[in-house]
């Protein structure tokens, strides 16, 4: 166990609100159950300029929040805070362990160094964050989690990964599967509202929720769309901020004959993600690569049949609890929609089956075994 008024630093650098996706969505659930787990343990979070302009967040609510002097939509700024002004700060704030949560950490301090990293996105797929930032990652997770004393992954996959991909030590990593918080953050929007606002009519709706980027393997699901009769097809339903992805996209619906079967909304308020949800027939999520695929257990937590892609992640996450498919092979993916949406017996299964694994990960878990890997970089 970590011992009583031990002070544990929270490098939140990265975290621009509402701009950090599932990193973002992680740090903010992980820090009131570290609060809560361990009330001897002193913690103090380090965040950016645009972290520390928002009220009522866990970081100065829960705990001292150190502003680091940089605007973290600015990557530059924020490598340069994270290498050089961090490790100033952490000293000054008399901290004895610094845990990284977003894959890249400071290489040097006088205090131990964990750090979590999501996934080797940058190894497996260049092409998912082109530039800069693709040849930073290159460069500062090796860095990190070679001068960390242990190591965070979300899954046994990144874990797999951190081994074969950066010969990581296997007895330095520890794995702490993310959890699922609150689930609904909002009123829904009404049925018939949801149905117009989407354009969706009388259709029977499929819900997919990622970023537009090759990786997440949507060009194949839209594939498998059209393989599917024009008699028993559901409309397509793809929210995610846009990327230059989405004209390829967009264009390949069209292509293949499904232009009008196929929405492609941007960013959606919380009204209309809860109008989706509890319109959805199932949750589909080809992805090629995930880090821990949080969608998935949000879909099961929901009560909505989910079919997803046998890659990296995506079977620890799902375990008998969902279809699984071959996310290559779009006839496959296609038969797997159509089971969700034409086998009643089968969904059904498949929601009770998904509300129970989704039970099985929860952030007081995540906190507890967090604590554990502090323990071990101390020891």
């Amino acid at each position: 166990m970590i011992r009583a008024a031990t002070h544990v630093g929270l490098n939140l650098i990265f975290l621009v609100p509402g701009e950090t996706g599932g990193m973002e969505v992680a740090a903010r659930e992980l820090l009131p159950e570290l609060v809560a787990a361990a009330p001897e343990v002193r913690f103090t979070a380090f965040v950016n300029r645009e972290a520390a302009a928002r009220r009522g967040e866990p970081w100065g609510e829960l705990m001292p929040a150190v502003t680091v002097p940089v605007n973290a939509s600015n990557r530059a700024m924020w490598v340069a805070g994270e290498q050089t002004m961090l490790p100033l700060l952490a000293r000054r704030a008399g901290v004895e362990l610094l845990h990284s949560l977003g894959s890249t950490a400071p290489l040097y301090g006088p205090f131990k160094r964990v750090v979590t990293v999501h996934d080797l996105i940058y190894a497996r797929f260049p092409d998912a964050h082109p530039g800069i930032r693709n040849r930073g990652m290159r460069v500062l997770v090796p860095a990190a989690v070679r001068r960390s004393a242990r190591v965070i992954a979300d899954s046994q996959a990144t874990r797999d990964d951190l081994i074969g991909l950066l010969g990581l030590s296997a007895g330095s990593i520890d794995v702490v599967p993310l959890g699922i918080g609150t689930v609904r953050r909002g009123e829904a929007l009404g049925e018939t509202e949801t149905r117009a606002r989407f354009e969706l009519g009388s259709r029977e709706v499929l819900l997919t929720l990622s970023a537009k980027r090759p990786h997440k393997n949507l060009a194949a699901l839209i594939g498998a769309l059209a393989a599917i009769p024009a008699e028993h097809r559901p409309m397509l339903v793809m929210p995610g901020y846009p990327t230059w992805y989405e004209q390829e996209l967009r264009a390949r619906a069209a292509a293949v004959g499904v232009g009008g079967d196929v929405r492609f909304p941007g960013w959606i308020d919380s009204a209309e993600v809860e109008g989706l949800w509890a319109l959805a027939r199932g949750f589909v999520f080809p992805s090629l690569y995930e880090g821990f695929g949080l969608p998935v257990l949000e879909a099961m937590a929901r009560g909505v049949p989910v079919a997803c892609s046998s890659s990296s992640s995506l079977p620890e996450v799902a375990g008998e609890a969902a279809l699984v498919f071959d996310p290559h092979d779009e006839a496959q993916i296609a038969t797997a929609i159509r089971r969700l949406l034409e086998e009643p017996g089968l969904a059904a299964e498949l929601r009770e089956r998904g509300l129970e694994r989704a039970r099985e990960f929860t952030w007081a878990r995540a906190a507890r075994l967090t604590l554990e890997s502090y323990a071990r970089a101390l020891s």
